[in-house]
C-alpha cells in the first residue's frame, strides 16, 4: 500500500502473520471491527490504514504486522462473511429430503441473504467490488461453487435418479443468478426488491426440481 492508502491487487496480498495468543487475537479483532466501522461509514475505497490503527487504538506498526495493506483487511472480512454464509447454507439444506423441504429451505436462504445485504453495509460494500477485483471475484466464485455443491446434494436426495454433473452445473448457475438477483433487489425500493426475489424463487425452483416442486 502506498502512503495515501491506494488499494493494491488482492491476489498479491497475504497476511504477514496469524495471531497465536489470545491478546493478539483480541487486537486483530479490534482492527477488523475498526475497519468494518470505517467501511460502513465511508466505503472501502476511502479506507486508510492509519485511520484503522487509530480507531482500533493500536500502533500503525502493529496493524502492518498482521495486514500488509487494506486489501488484506478487506479480503479477511470477505472470507469471514463467506464462512458464515456457507455454514448457514449447509445447515438450511442438510435436512432437505422432499420437494417441499427444498422449496422451503431455498426460499428461506434467498430471504436470509437479502436481509443480510440490507442490514450489513460492509458486506454490500465489499461484494459490490467483486466484478472489478480478480481476487474477490475468485473468492466469490469458489464460494458459489461450494454452495452449489450443497444444493446439488440436496437435489439428489430429493431425486436420486438425476444426473449429478448436470445438476451441479444447473445449481451453480441458479446460485450465481440468485446472488445477482439479491444485489439488484437491494439497489431498488424494498417492496420492488422483495417482489423481484419472489419471482426469482419461483423461476429457480421450476428449473431446479421441475414437477417435484409444488
Amino acid at each position: 500500500m502506498n502512503s495515501d492508502g491506494d488499494l493494491q491487487p488482492l491476489e498479491t496480498v497475504e497476511p504477514r502473520r496469524l495471531p497465536s495468543q489470545q491478546r493478539s487475537r483480541e487486537r486483530v479483532e479490534r482492527m477488523l471491527q475498526a475497519a468494518s466501522d470505517l467501511i460502513a461509514a465511508h466505503g472501502s475505497d476511502a479506507l486508510k490504514m492509519r485511520e484503522v490503527a487509530e480507531r482500533a487504538g493500536v500502533p500503525i506498526g502493529s496493524l502492518y504486522q498482521f495486514f500488509p495493506d487494506k486489501s488484506a483487511i478487506i479480503r479477511t472480512l470477505a472470507e469471514r462473511y463467506t464462512r458464515e454464509s456457507r455454514t448457514c447454507i449447509a445447515e438450511a439444506l442438510s435436512e432437505v429430503r422432499t420437494g417441499q423441504d427444498l422449496s422451503r429451505a431455498f426460499g428461506e436462504l434467498v430471504d436470509t441473504y437479502y436481509r443480510l445485504f440490507l442490514s450489513e453495509p460492509v458486506m454490500r460494500d465489499i461484494w459490490s467490488g467483486t466484478q472489478a477485483d480478480k481476487a474477490l471475484r475468485a473468492l466469490e466464485l469458489e464460494d458459489s461453487r461450494a454452495s452449489a455443491r450443497l444444493l446439488t446434494q440436496a437435489l439428489l436426495r430429493v431425486e436420486p435418479q438425476r444426473d449429478a454433473g448436470a445438476t451441479e452445473k444447473l445449481a451453480f448457475l441458479v446460485w450465481q443468478l440468485g446472488e445477482a438477483a439479491v444485489r439488484l433487489a437491494v439497489s431498488v425500493e424494498q417492496g420492488e426488491g422483495e417482489a423481484m426475489l419472489e419471482t426469482y424463487k419461483r423461476m429457480a425452483l421450476r428449473e431446479l426440481a421441475g414437477e417435484e416442486i409444488p
